[in-house]
C-alpha cells in the first residue's frame, strides 16, 4: 500500500462508540455535516470556512467535504484545530491528493461524480461560496430533501412565490452551524 502523508504515524481519527450492552454493533455518536463551496475562494471565503469548520468541531459532529482545496481545506483546518473529524470524497484515484487536514480520505475515482455520494452522506449541509459545481450540490440536496444552510453562496429563489423547501440563509459561522445542528436534531 501506498503511505499516506497525513495521517501514518498518527491515529486517523478518534470516534467514541455507544453501547446498549447487546450483540449489535456499537453506533458512532456523531453527526455529519458537509462543508461545500468554492475551490478557489477569496480571502473572506476561506477564513469564513475555516470558522464553520472550529464551529462543526465545537458542536461535536463531523466535517465531510470534497476534500480538496479552498473551502474543503479550511474546514478541515478549521476542524483540526478545535480536535475535530475530518472526512474528504475525494474526486480522484490517489488518496494523496486531499488536502493535509483531511483525516479520512475516501477515493473514488468518480470526478464530479462524487458530489452526490459527498451529499447523500451528509446529515445536513453548509454551502460557503462556490461556483456552479457547489450550486449543482445545493440541487442535489434540496432533491434528496436535505437541509442547506447558505453562507455567502448562492441566492436562490422559485420564479413563483413559495419558499424552497429545505434552504436557508446564515449570517455567520456560528448561525450556519446552529441551523444545520437544529435540522438534524430535529430529525431524529
Amino acid at each position: 500500500r501506498r503511505p499516506n502523508k497525513h495521517v501514518d504515524g498518527w491515529p486517523a481519527c478518534w470516534i467514541d462508540f455507544k453501547s446498549d450492552g447487546g450483540d449489535d454493533p456499537p453506533a458512532m455518536t456523531f453527526n455529519i455535516i458537509g462543508v461545500i463551496g468554492a475551490s478557489r475562494p477569496d480571502r473572506r471565503t476561506y477564513e469564513l470556512a475555516e470558522e464553520v469548520g472550529k464551529e462543526i468541531a465545537k458542536r461535536g459532529a463531523a466535517v465531510l467535504c470534497g476534500g480538496l482545496g479552498g473551502v474543503m481545506e479550511a474546514v478541515c483546518k478549521g476542524a483540526r484545530s478545535e480536535g475535530g473529524l475530518t472526512i474528504g470524497i475525494i474526486p480522484s484515484d490517489f488518496r494523496d491528493d486531499a488536502n493535509k487536514y483531511v483525516q479520512i480520505p475516501i477515493v473514488t475515482g468518480m470526478g464530479i461524480g462524487r458530489n452526490v455520494m459527498l451529499v447523500k452522506s451528509a446529515d445536513a449541509l453548509i454551502a460557503v461560496g462556490g461556483g456552479f459545481g457547489t450550486l449543482s450540490e445545493i440541487a442535489h440536496a434540496l432533491n434528496m430533501g436535505k437541509t442547506v444552510i447558505g453562507l455567502d453562496t448562492w441566492k436562490l429563489e422559485r420564479a413563483y412565490d413559495k419558499p424552497i423547501p429545505g434552504l436557508a440563509s446564515a449570517g455567520d459561522p456560528k448561525e450556519a452551524v446552529n441551523l444545520a445542528m437544529e435540522s438534524i436534531l430535529g430529525m431524529k
